[in-house]
């Protein structure tokens, strides 16, 4: 392919032309994106050999003594097998557990942020011939939202995408006066979607704020959540205080008469309960939780009473402890206010957390793999895989239920990296070790891929064909091979054919299509529904598949969140057992579980600054996401090389913190807790609150002997428990550390090199 024209192809950060040369892969912005994600510069470090699977390979010990629980995962060489064989001892083992162990003790763990292509996407890959073996244990919802996906549908029911069914941005920038965003508006955040997205519209869309003059105070304790524009104002609140801070200002609404008694009668249910309880929350109560001074908590009420006002939410706010209560107290305080349903105001959840909250897509259902029907029931919270692992047939609390964790003989993992996603690896570690089998598909020498015992080589998007689309935009992508697979390296779909063929479903799972096939089956009936809703013309699969981006007819740009449920509550009701928005929920009170009661409460976190524990480790740790690489992915390339300080992770710390510690800018320090330590490079800005620390996610993990992680990875630090036991989700954004200067010479970072190889 060396010398071939510039063909597109598609990313979670963006479309991309790209080609390949004698001096390696070139990689340039499609002409149809307005704000190009930097991000893009990592996309040619996907061919380099020094991170890449080249053959398939089985850890030494697992292909010595067979399967069984082992410590020695992601510490023993592997040795390098061919094809044939890896397919037989694969098949082998998945005969074994599902004739001993039934689907129940198998758990597909996947994550789908592997590929922004529809068809090769690793999650539905497997899940698709998981499937076809009988099922699975799975996981629901997600690191990201995981205790608002839980939390909200209480709240405003299940079919109220809180999430991605927003008010768009041209109707913010319209209607809005002034938006009060807890967790600010991280610009780094809007450069990815989920799919993939052609055009990033958010940098765009700030830019009119701007020029429509909106106010917007960002509720942070880090400045850069703080947009670029003239009428921003940081407000660097004391971090995990959110909701105290919200509380204190629906007393002050109730408290002064300023409280929409009208709205709250019409449209809510618990609107007494909820007031009776924040008269106990004056801003008087809230100032030492949150550092900021009542007085200007009652003016930013007022001043919210008086103004065109949303109230918005990041994502990263509920990646905490009792996280279930930021979104429900976020949207009781605009439900007090009144202003949910009118344009431009009320209640949004996301905005910067990802470049397609308030975006439209083109309406129509983008083309993707039937993954079939699994017959198994059991499932769990994606973040409690570990406790799964630890804890077989222990009961466990999700959303008002209690559950049992099944008995997992073997972990099959195709597209993810739960070293990056995970908190507390080293409790991950001892709990991948009670698997008797791990199986990992991956293209690059991952942590994860150095913890399994099979090791399955695949291709990278730059490497196949595929279909590159998103439900939020409004383009679909021919995703060009750019280069040949490297090595040995094979398609996911193709590992599970041969798979399938070998254990007698062949037919099941490829219904006798190759993957050309398949991806022409999944354009045309995408192509021809598509034609129909929207009555246009589409090319047939061959032309597109041979042509670049076609670009779908926009949706209006109109849309505000629940405003036909205000227009008509008793016509379009909510699906809450009130019909209406829950401020005090029975249902959830009837659970009675006591980290989550039935209306938005303040409960006081474990680990922040206001507890006994910040007395040893008395600076608050955010790991937020990076802004060097989406996730963990393509961390050794050179747009993530250009985020990191001595070669490893950047800590932020305020100057006077630095200074206390003898701490300088560009230092290697040990981070810090009970749980284990990391080593960082060290940045000083004062764009961070004092007593306030941020080190980002995403550096590979590259474990000391004694756990350390030498490249910076903050989930060696982060807890590995639920936001409670109503959600369940992740609470990886915050954890109390200490940071100290590391005496000496650092050692090398080792992450993105192989493992050991051995002979048999």
């Amino acid at each position: 392919m060396t010398g071939a024209a510039f063909v597109p192809s598609s990313t979670h950060w963006g479309t991309f032309l790209a080609r390949d040369t004698e001096s390696g892969v070139q990689v340039r912005p499609h002409p149809a994106d307005p704000a190009p994600s930097p991000l893009l510069h990592n996309i040619p470090a996907m061919r380099d050999p020094a991170v890449r699977i080249a053959r398939p390979a089985v850890r030494a010990g697992w292909l010595r003594n067979g399967p069984g629980p082992s410590d020695a995962r992601g510490r023993e060489p592997f040795v390098e097998v061919e094809w044939p064989e890896l397919i037989e001892l694969l098949a082998g083992e998945l005969r074994r557990v599902y004739a001993e162990r039934g689907p129940q003790g198998v758990f597909g763990g996947s994550y789908g942020w592997a590929s922004a292509g529809r068809f090769h996407h690793a999650q539905s890959q497997v899940h698709r011939f998981l499937n076809c073996l009988g099922g699975f244990v799975r996981s629901v919802h997600n690191y990201s939202f995981g205790a608002s996906a839980v939390i909200m549908p209480h709240v405003v029911g299940p079919d109220v995408p809180v999430t991605a069914g927003l008010t768009d941005w041209p109707v913010i920038v319209e209607h809005t006066e002034l938006i009060v965003a807890f967790g600010g508006i991280p610009r780094k955040n809007t450069f990815v979607a989920s799919g993939g997205i052609t055009e990033h519209a958010v940098p765009g869309h700030l830019r009119a704020l701007d020029a429509a003059g909106v106010e917007v105070i960002a509720i942070s304790p880090l400045h850069e959540d703080t947009p670029d524009i003239r009428g921003a104002r940081w407000l660097p609140v004391r971090p995990a205080s959110d909701v105290a801070l919200m509380l204190a200002l629906m007393h002050v609404l109730f408290a002064e008469g300023l409280a929409d008694r009208g709205f709250l009668q019409r449209y809510c249910t618990g609107a007494d309960v909820l007031e009776a309880y924040v008269a106990t929350t004056p801003p008087e109560w809230a100032e030492p939780l949150c550092e900021v001074a009542a007085d200007e908590i009652r003016a930013l009420a007022r001043r919210m009473a008086a103004r065109r006002t949303l109230v918005t939410v990041t994502w990263s706010l509920q990646r905490t402890e009792h996280g279930e209560q930021v979104p429900w107290a976020g949207l009781a305080l605009a439900a007090v206010l009144g202003r949910i349903g009118l344009p431009g105001q009320g209640f949004g959840h996301g905005y910067g957390s990802m470049g397609d909250v308030g975006i439209r897509g083109a309406g129509t259902r983008m083309p993707r793999v039937p993954q079939g029907q699994n017959p198994v029931a059991e499932c769990i919270p994606v973040a409690r895989v570990a406790d799964m692992l630890l804890h077989p047939g222990e009961p466990f609390r999700f959303d008002g239920r209690t559950l049992t964790y099944p008995d997992i003989a073997l972990v099959y993992w195709a597209g993810g990296n739960p070293f990056h996603h995970h908190q507390d690896l080293n409790r991950l570690r001892r709990a991948l070790g009670r698997a008797e089998t791990v199986v990992v598909h991956e293209p690059f020498w991952t942590p994860m891929a150095k913890h399994a015992d099979i090791v399955v080589p695949v291709t990278t998007p730059l490497e196949r064909t595929d279909i590159g689309a998103a439900s939020t935009d409004r383009h679909i992508v021919p995703m060009h091979p750019i280069t040949a697979p490297y090595g040995e390296a094979r398609d996911d779909f193709e590992v599970f054919a041969d798979l399938a063929r070998v254990l007698g479903v062949e037919e099941e799972f490829t219904e006798g299509r190759t993957a050309r096939e398949w991806l022409v089956h999944l354009y045309t009936g995408w192509a021809d529904t598509t034609r129909r809703k929207l009555g246009i013309d589409l090319p047939d699969a061959e032309e597109f598949f041979a042509g670049d981006v076609i670009a779908l007819p926009a949706q209006p740009a109109d849309r505000a969140f629940l405003v036909a449920f205000r227009a008509d509550p008793d016509g379009r009701p909510l699906r809450t057992p009130s019909g209406r928005i829950e401020l005090y929920s029975e249902r959830i009170a009837g659970f009675g579980d006591a980290d989550c009661p039935g209306h938005p409460t303040w409960i006081e976190p474990e680990e922040w600054l206001g507890s006994p524990l910040a007395q040893r480790y008395p600076l608050h740790l955010i790991a937020h996401q990076p802004r060097g690489q989406l996730h963990s992915q393509l961390d050794f390339g050179p747009q993530s090389a250009r985020t990191k300080v001595a070669g490893r992770a950047a800590i932020t710390l305020h100057p006077q913190d630095a200074a206390v510690r003898g701490i300088s800018d560009g230092d290697v320090v040990r981070v810090f807790n009970d749980r284990g330590a990391c080593l960082a490079g060290a940045r000083i800005s004062d764009g961070v609150r004092r007593g306030v620390v941020v080190l980002p996610t995403g550096a590979w993990y590259d474990p000391l002997p004694d756990g350390t992680c030498a490249n910076g990875n903050p989930n060696v630090l982060t807890r590995d428990r639920g936001t409670s036991s109503l959600g369940q989700g992740c609470t990886g954004q915050h954890a109390l550390v200490e940071v100290e200067r590391y005496p000496g010479t650092p050692p090398p970072v080792r992450a993105y090199g192989p493992p050991e190889f051995t002979s048999r």
